[in-house]
């Protein structure tokens, strides 16, 4: 194999600071509804995608099967709507919360892989699943004594991360017989579709939003898109699956200390150690099943 043109581990914490700022972004972008916000985002992504992929992969659209139209517009939908959840989540818990919760989506996506296709787990898996879930309750239970709505914002992140997982457990198998590139821009294209389709139903305005706005949805696209996730899927070539997971687990960290430094948000010691205490079955958990199956790292936040 040839060596890589620049250092993958610099890829992968460039990768981690970019998704560590889509939180925070779209704390900045509150003053429009959470729906706008995640249409914009992938609106953006695929237009920006759109003239690589039809130069350079359009001839693989006419291998794309009925199933795997299918499978794609069910992601695309579930992939909407964990947007839809995890932005709203953000209007009511603090981002500290809202992105630990949400990061629960390998334990999600594993348990699908339970029930749907009868993977049996290690007692390693189960032992680490049980106290990356203890943590979030820690995290649950403090906000909720902070107030009912914190309490909501974290349901919805946790409803986010299930949303997510269905959206891994729909386009596994697409993902297979498609490049990155077609299937992320297939799905993305449907996602964006359900995102109008619902803000229409809302009647949100599409229109209408300050400058400063306009620039956080592109940011958005760009950041944790494409210098998030797409680093990810570059670095995968060189490193395990693995690092690249263990690395995407310090985002909650991540887009804390940015929350903090550019929201002012403060951490309360519920949060601190129930985040402490999910990041690190998170850590076992992903040790735990390295050896068992090989996690596909995808454009998601």
């Amino acid at each position: 194999m040839r060596l890589p043109p620049f250092n993958p581990y610099i890829a992968v914490v460039v990768g981690v600071i970019s998704v560590s700022t889509s939180a925070v972004i779209v704390k900045l972008a509150s003053g429009a509804p959470a729906a706008i916000i995640a249409q914009y985002r992938l609106l953006f992504a695929v237009l920006l995608m759109a003239p690589i992929v039809l130069f350079k992969y359009k001839h693989e659209f006419k291998y794309i099967k009925k199933k795997d139209w299918i499978l794609s517009t069910f992601a695309g939908i579930l992939l909407a709507f964990h947007f839809i959840l995890w932005f709203e989540s953000l209007n009511y818990t603090s981002v500290a919360s809202s992105v630990v919760l949400v990061s629960l989506q390998p334990i999600f996506a594993f348990l699908g892989t339970y029930l749907f296709f009868k993977e049996r787990f290690s007692p390693g898996a189960i032992i680490s699943m049980v106290i990356a879930l203890f943590g979030s309750i820690i995290i649950s239970w403090g906000d909720f004594q902070i107030s009912g709505l914190a309490f909501w914002g974290d349901m919805l992140a946790l409803l986010g991360a299930v949303a997510v997982t269905g959206y891994f457990l729909m386009g596994q198998n697409v993902r297979k017989r498609l490049s990155l590139m077609t299937y992320t821009f297939v799905v993305y294209g449907i996602s964006s579709l359900t995102l109008i389709i619902y803000n229409l139903i809302l009647q949100n305005p599409f229109v209408g939003y300050p400058t400063d706005h306009w620039l956080l949805f592109l940011a958005l696209a760009i950041f944790p898109t494409f210098l998030g996730h797409t680093l990810f899927n570059w670095a995968i070539k060189w490193l395990s699956t693995s690092t690249i997971s263990m690395g995407i687990v310090f985002e909650p960290i991540g887009a804390s200390i940015l929350a903090y430094i550019i929201l002012g948000e403060k951490i309360t010691w519920e949060q601190w150690l129930g985040g402490t205490i999910v990041i690190f079955g998170l850590f076992l958990f992903i040790l735990s099943t390295t050896k068992k199956s090989k996690v596909t790292i995808s454009q998601k936040k």
